[in-house]
C-alpha cells in the first residue's frame, strides 16, 4: 500500500511535511517521501490518494487494565485503594464475580473502543496469572491491535509463604509463556525478597525476537502508598521498585526528585495516566520535573473502570492541566517572594508541556517504552497511523498540526486507521 500526498508528522520527533507518500510493505514502513521527493508505486500495488488528510502515528496506550471492562464505573468515587487495589479494592470483588466470557466479551469491546480511537498497540497489566493473560489474547484474536500483555503471579505479602524465591521460580515459566512480560501491582504488596526474584527469573527469558520479557510495577502513585514505604521500609517506593530492574515505572505521580534521577540513571520510562490519577484524588504527575531529570516519558489511560481507554482525551487532559498546575505553582512561588519582601532577579519559571511533547509521549515514547517498532512513521516501523480529515469541522483552519491532534482531534475526526499497512477501520 502506498499512501500518497497526505500532510505527515514523520519519524520519531514528528516533524511536519506539508505532502508525504508513505509506503509500506510486509507490515512495516519502507518508502517516506516528503516535500518535491515522490515515492514509486510497486506494480499491483494499491495506491491511496491522502489530499486532505493528516498522517499522524498510530497511537500507543502504555498502561491499561483492560479486565476492568466490566466494572466500569462500579467504583465512581473513593482512594486508588478503596477503588483497585489487588486485595481490598472493589475491582478484585467484581472480578471474582463475573463470568469468563462475559468479562472477555467486555474486554474485546475494549480494544474495539482503542482501535476506533487511533490506538493499535496497548500494554495490559493482567490478572489472573497464565489463564488471566490466555483471556486477553481470546479477547484481541482477531482483531488488528496489538495487546502487550503483563502478567503476574497472584500472591501478595505473606501469601508467598516461607520461600517465595522458590515458588516463583516454580510458575514464572507458565507465565511468561502466556506473557510478554510482568506487571506488578506495587512495592508495598511485595518484599524485597520476591522483587528481586523476579528481576532474576525475568531476566532469564526472552521473546521470540530475542528481546527481553518486559518488567513493569505501579509506583509511588498516591501519597498515602509513598508515606507507607517510608514508614515501614525507610524507603521510597520507587527506591524499592528499582529492585525489580524495571523497564517500566507506571504513575510516579509522587515521587522525589532523587526518585526521578534514580529511575533516568536506571533506563526506565516513566508511564503516566494523568486521568485516572485525576479521578482517584491521586494528584497531577509532574511531567516537566520527570523530564527535567531525564526520565523518558511514555502515557496511558489506565483503568477502564475509571477511564475510557481515549488516548486523545488523554493528551488533551495532560497538557491543559499541567499548564494550570505550572501557572498556580508560579503564583504561588511570586506571592511568597513578595511577602518577602525580595527583590532582585526572578527565578525562572517552569515551561508547559508543548503539543509536540506530548504527542510523542502517545506515540513514539510509547513504543520506546514497550520496546516495539511502533509510534513513528519512518521506515522500519510497523506501518501503523491514523488518517485525520483536516478539514473537518473540529480541526479546520489547522495552523499547528501538534496542537490540533492533542487538543481537538477525536475519534470522529479520523478518516481511517491503518494497523500492519491495512485499512482497519474507516476507509480511504
Amino acid at each position: 500500500m502506498l499512501l500518497r500526498n497526505a500532510c505527515a508528522l514523520l519519524g520519531p520527533t514528528l516533524s511536519f511535511a506539508a505532502r508525504a507518500d508513505i509506503g509500506e510493505s510486509g507490515g512495516a514502513f519502507d518508502r517516506v517521501a516528503a516535500r518535491a521527493a515522490r515515492a514509486e508505486a510497486r506494480r499491483g500495488e494499491d495506491v491511496l490518494d491522502c489530499e486532505g488528510l493528516l498522517a499522524v502515528p498510530a497511537l500507543v496506550n502504555a498502561h491499561t487494565h483492560v479486565g476492568d471492562s466490566i466494572a466500569k464505573d462500579a467504583a465512581p468515587s473513593g482512594s486508588v485503594d478503596e477503588a483497585v487495589h489487588p486485595v481490598l479494592g472493589a475491582k478484585p470483588r467484581v472480578l471474582a464475580r463475573s463470568r469468563p466470557g462475559h468479562l472477555e466479551s467486555m474486554m474485546r469491546a475494549s480494544c474495539v473502543s482503542m482501535l476506533a480511537g487511533g490506538t493499535t498497540t496497548f500494554a495490559d497489566f493482567r490478572e489472573g496469572g497464565p489463564e488471566g493473560a490466555a483471556m486477553l489474547a481470546r479477547a484481541a484474536s482477531g482483531l488488528p491491535v496489538r495487546p502487550v500483555v503483563l502478567g503476574r503471579i497472584e500472591a501478595y505479602g505473606g501469601g508467598w509463604g516461607a520461600e517465595p524465591a522458590r515458588r516463583l521460580r516454580s510458575e514464572i515459566g507458565r507465565l511468561l509463556e502466556a506473557c510478554d512480560g510482568i506487571g506488578l501491582s506495587g512495592p508495598n504488596e511485595n518484599p524485597d525478597g520476591v522483587l528481586r526474584a523476579y528481576a532474576r527469573a525475568v531476566a532469564g527469558y526472552n521473546d521470540r525476537s530475542g528481546s527481553p520479557r518486559l518488567r513493569a510495577i505501579h509506583a509511588a502513585e498516591t501519597a498515602a502508598s509513598s508515606s507507607a514505604s517510608r514508614r515501614r521500609t525507610g524507603r521510597t517506593e520507587a527506591e524499592r521498585a528499582l529492585l525489580l530492574s524495571p523497564h517500566i515505572l507506571v504513575h510516579m505521580t509522587h515521587a522525589s526528585d532523587s526518585d526521578l534521577h534514580a529511575a533516568a540513571r536506571a533506563g526506565s520510562a516513566v508511564v503516566v495516566c494523568p486521568r485516572s490519577n485525576a479521578a482517584l484524588g491521586a494528584g497531577l504527575p509532574d511531567v516537566p520535573r520527570m523530564l527535567a531529570a531525564g526520565c523518558r516519558v511514555a502515557l496511558g489511560t489506565d483503568n477502564v473502570m475509571v477511564n475510557a481507554p481515549d488516548m486523545f482525551r488523554e493528551m488533551d487532559y495532560l497538557r491543559r492541566a499541567t499548564a494550570a498546575a505550572l501557572e498556580e505553582r508560579g503564583a504561588r512561588r511570586r506571592r511568597r517572594r513578595g511577602a518577602a519582601g525580595r527583590a532582585g532577579a526572578r527565578l525562572p519559571e517552569p515551561r508547559p508541556l508543548d503539543a509536540r511533547t506530548v504527542l510523542r509521549m502517545a506515540t513514539a515514547e510509547g513504543g520506546r517504552a514497550l520496546r516495539r517498532r511502533t509510534g513513528a512513521i519512518m521506515r522500519g516501523m510497523a506501518a501503523d497511523c491514523i488518517l485525520l480529515e483536516r478539514h473537518s469541522v473540529d480541526l479546520e483552519p489547522m495552523h499547528d498540526p501538534w496542537a490540533a491532534v492533542v487538543h481537538r482531534a477525536s475519534a470522529s475526526s479520523i478518516r481511517a486507521v491503518v494497523s500492519g499497512g491495512r485499512v482497519v477501520h474507516g476507509r480511504v
